[in-house]
């Protein structure tokens, strides 16, 4: 079209050249705005181009309809959890295993709970897991007094699940020692497991022999190899008796497939029901063509006349 507007424009030139005097009309604005008509046509038909393309815009939405799991996650926060047979070492490894579970559970709701020698609630059993990621990054060791209260820590997370409505509840324990402190015993907080239909996945999470831990002395931190004791019959025990199962974890990536693996084991019954829905858009832009059509054809007729 500009092509064609730039040759007609061009055969319209006079063959025979008149007076030179000047003309009052050479400079109006009439005459600076003459192509405006035609610079109205192009956006108008490229509006209706554009309309004809049916623009739409897309709302896609995730309904989840079903119900989750609860879990909570039971992590112990001891002094030996320093150790660095894991990367950086035993605590930041969990976490970041512990992190990644979350983010692969939207439809479950989670808590933390947290032990040494107490145990304690870091998080309730919530569905905002921004919450819960929170408060797994804040754990670091010295939180609570040191020791290693599995029955304890056990029975807390329980307690947590102990009232909820969702019909499958579940705990992962995971532990580097051997109980030797708290006020309930492991069997006890077993027993109390089985009592509210509590699932308990255990993991032992150390290395063979020893391992280097940083310890406190008089002149500093100094790293000690320090032997590494994990009562895997006990922690066998509670999770075939509450119809878990116990994992033992030697190093970064078996501690990432034991959590893949209960992941895969305790499928949310969850359906999700996604939906699209389009929106038109070419509505606007045919309205706006025919009002530049308008224009055209009123400043054609009026302003812009031309007379024989």
């Amino acid at each position: 079209m500009i092509a064609w507007y730039v040759k007609m424009q061009a055969g319209r030139r006079a063959s025979i050249r008149l007076s030179q005097l000047p003309r009052n009309d050479l400079g109006s604005w009439r005459n600076i705005f003459r192509h405006s008509l035609f610079v109205l046509r192009l956006l108008a038909i490229s509006l209706i181009i554009l309309s004809m393309a049916l623009p739409q815009t897309v709302n896609e939405v995730q309904h989840a309809e079903g119900e989750g799991i609860d879990i909570v996650l039971c992590i112990d926060v001891s002094g030996s959890m320093t150790a660095q047979d894991f990367t950086p070492n035993r605590l930041e490894a969990a976490k970041q295993v512990a992190i990644e579970f979350v983010n692969k559970r939207p439809t479950d709701r989670i808590g933390v709970v947290i032990f040494s020698g107490e145990s304690f609630t870091l998080c309730p059993v919530t569905g905002d897991h921004d919450v819960v990621i929170a408060a797994i990054q804040s754990i670091h060791n010295g939180m609570l007094e040191d020791g290693t209260a599995i029955g304890s820590g056990l029975a807390t997370a329980v307690d947590r699940l102990r009232n909820t409505s969702s019909k499958s509840k579940v705990v992962l324990l995971l532990t580097d020692g051997e109980n030797n402190g708290g006020l309930i015993d492991p069997k006890t907080a077993k027993d109390i497991a089985k009592t509210f239909n509590v699932r308990v996945y255990t993991i032992g999470m150390a290395s063979e022999g020893y391992a280097p831990q940083p310890v406190n002395t008089p002149l500093g931190i100094v790293i000690d190899r320090q032997k590494i004791a994990i009562d895997e019959n006990m922690l066998k025990e509670i999770a075939n008796d509450t119809g878990g199962q116990y994992f033992r974890a030697k190093d970064n990536g078996s501690l990432s497939q034991i959590y893949a693996d209960i992941d895969q084991m305790e499928k949310s019954k969850v359906e999700i029901i996604h939906s699209v829905k389009f929106n038109d858009k070419f509505l606007p832009l045919v309205l706006a063509a025919l009002l530049i059509l308008m224009l055209e054809i009123t400043l054609n007729y009026t302003v812009f006349r031309r007379f024989p």
